[in-house]
């Protein structure tokens, strides 16, 4: 207790302790947590591209804690892979199952990675760790990787489950089941998985991780190359939402959520960091329609990380100098015309089937090859589709 008021005497902002990096080296010493690994020293390939790590704790969830409320997920507003789950969560009606909690930067310059700089010990309330690094620690000593968000962890046990956003959403959908209301929406029907999640495994490296393979490398052939990519991928979107509401048609699926949270941020923060783009998302038609009847959803609204107002922006400088602040709901409102695409327009979801029982919806999740050990084949983005991407191979198929 000494050391910490000695390391924060004098040191408060807004009438609240700063979190330094000295305090945050004091804690990580204390808990014996190295400094977090850099993308782009870690995560890329002999050529320079952008390969990201394989996702570690990818074993199946279990609903077995569910019943004591002992499941949490650990996700920051920024992470678009992180939106998903909470955004699933809240539209399966599991708030009161899934607790979750946002994380952020520990210290000034997050050398540590994520932390819980909003509270007043710095620690996770839950847990008691500094570090969201400590719940990997705490799964297997000999972890070496970036902790994640989001992280699906165990309160009682103080461990991370998961860290498998290919599939996580999937687990929520599928082993908590039996928690969820009996009319809630069934994001991932149990007849089309194979071509959901198909369909998922492309949009990972072509949509997804766009951002992040122009972002993360210094290699003007493979940015270039990345980026041709991501708007040939939006090409091929644009025209699948042409004819359809969703991007399986009438009703929204898990596909529909991953895609939202990577293109909102497209077209509110990745585009300006990133570099010059061929298009900005608005310039889409049919995306940027699709992009705001979603975002008027009230779980995909609660989970868009937009800042309102210029003091709320902290480190989107660069955003603010090409891109006046506005009021975004206004901006992003629906006209509702997309509902002529579907044949049962006032209905945005699919329920599931009567005579279905929680035995026969809680089928095995399917592995990611993203999550493939060898670098080698999480490098291979060329991932080619049973059906080309702008056509949707269960059109008319998804009825309730």
């Amino acid at each position: 207790m000494t050391k910490i008021k000695e390391l924060t005497a004098n040191q408060t902002e807004n009438n609240k302790l700063k979190y330094t990096d000295a305090l945050a080296t004091f804690f990580a010493n204390q808990a014996d947590i190295k400094p977090r690994g850099r993308e782009t020293v870690s995560e890329q390939d002999e050529q320079g591209a952008f390969v990201r790590q394989p996702n570690y704790f990818t074993s199946p969830i279990t609903s077995e804690d569910a019943e004591n409320n002992q499941y949490i997920i650990y996700w920051s507003p920024g992470c678009n892979w992180s939106n998903r789950p909470v955004i699933v969560r809240d539209i399966l009606g599991l708030q009161d199952v899934i607790k979750d909690y946002q994380v952020g930067h520990a210290g000034e310059t997050n050398i540590y990675g994520w932390g819980f700089p909003e509270e007043s010990d710095f620690k996770d309330p839950y847990t008691g760790v500094y570090f969201l690094s400590q719940l990997y620690k705490n799964a297997d000593s000999n972890y070496k990787g970036r902790s994640t968000t989001p992280t699906f962890a165990n309160i009682a046990e103080k461990k991370a489950a998961s860290s498998d956003y290919h599939r996580l959403t999937n687990y929520i959908e599928v082993s908590f089941r039996q928690f969820q209301p009996i009319d809630a929406p069934d994001l991932y029907p149990v007849k089309y998985r194979k071509e959901i999640d198909e369909f998922n495994d492309w949009l990972f490296p072509h949509v997804n991780n766009g951002h992040y393979r122009q972002a993360f490398t210094n290699v003007p052939e493979i940015y270039d190359e990345s980026q041709a990519d991501f708007h040939a991928a939006l090409e091929k979107l644009d025209k699948r939402l042409a004819t359809n509401r969703f991007l399986f048609g009438d009703y929204i699926t898990d596909s529909d959520i991953r895609a939202y949270v990577s293109l909102i941020k497209w077209e509110t923060d990745f585009y300006v960091f990133v570099g010059p783009q061929i298009k900005r998302i608005s310039e889409y038609k049919n995306i940027w329609a699709y992009i705001k009847e979603l975002y008027n959803i009230p779980e995909f609204k609660r989970y868009t990380n937009i800042p309102k107002k210029p003091q709320d922006a902290k480190g989107w400088i660069s955003y603010l100098d090409k891109i006046s602040f506005r009021d975004f709901d206004d901006w992003l409102a629906s006209d509702g015309s997309r509902k002529a695409l579907s044949l049962d327009p006032e209905n945005i979801y699919l329920r599931h089937p009567k005579s279905e029982t929680i035995e026969d919806y809680q089928t095995p999740i399917s592995f990611s090859q993203w999550n493939a050990k060898e670098q080698a084949v999480r490098a291979n983005w060329h991932f080619e589709l049973s059906t080309d991407a702008e056509i949707n191979p269960l059109k008319g198929k998804l009825k309730n």
